[in-house]
């Protein structure tokens, strides 16, 4: 009897040290794998009716993704800018480069998901965070700041 008592206290200490010891915390850029879900040709579908805006990704290796996106008007390209996703030190970053600027912005991926990712800056007026969530063949993305929001309904282009 004496001996059952002893291993069923053996048993619950035990249990009670691997129920209490702290789960890790997860960041946010551990464990993702790619953002395949993101390549291809993209064309916005709520865009002003005299422009189209594109988006294109590529995959370049398995820590860089380059992207391009860009606004026509009456075929003649307005705006473009260049974007990078970079897994440097297991951390992933957006890159973004718009017309006029000499340097990429970089905002830290702080949220990744199945098909979704946020990333931010908060140093910035505009935008501070961006979203990007895949839903079947369409991707939507919201940059943010303090107190205004855009939103970019993108669809595969086939």
């Amino acid at each position: 009897m004496k001996n059952t008592y002893c291993f069923l206290l053996i048993t619950l200490v035990a249990l009670t040290a691997i129920m209490c010891t702290p789960k890790k915390e997860t960041n946010a850029n551990e464990n993702v794998e790619h953002f395949d879900w993101l390549t291809g040709n993209w064309k916005r579908t709520n865009e002003k009716k005299d422009k189209e805006t594109f988006e294109n990704w590529q995959k370049i290796s398995a820590s860089e993704y380059s992207g391009l996106g860009f606004t026509m008007q009456n075929n003649d390209t307005i705006s473009q800018e260049q974007m990078k996703l970079i897994q440097t030190g297991g951390i992933w970053n957006l890159l973004v480069i718009a017309p006029g600027e000499k340097e990429f912005t970089r905002f830290e991926v702080s949220d990744i998901g199945k098909e979704m990712f946020e990333c931010k800056n908060d140093t910035l007026d505009f935008p501070k965070r961006i979203l990007y969530r895949k839903n079947g063949d369409k991707i939507s993305a919201v940059i943010s700041g303090d107190d205004m929001e855009i939103k970019y309904e993108f669809e595969k282009i086939k």
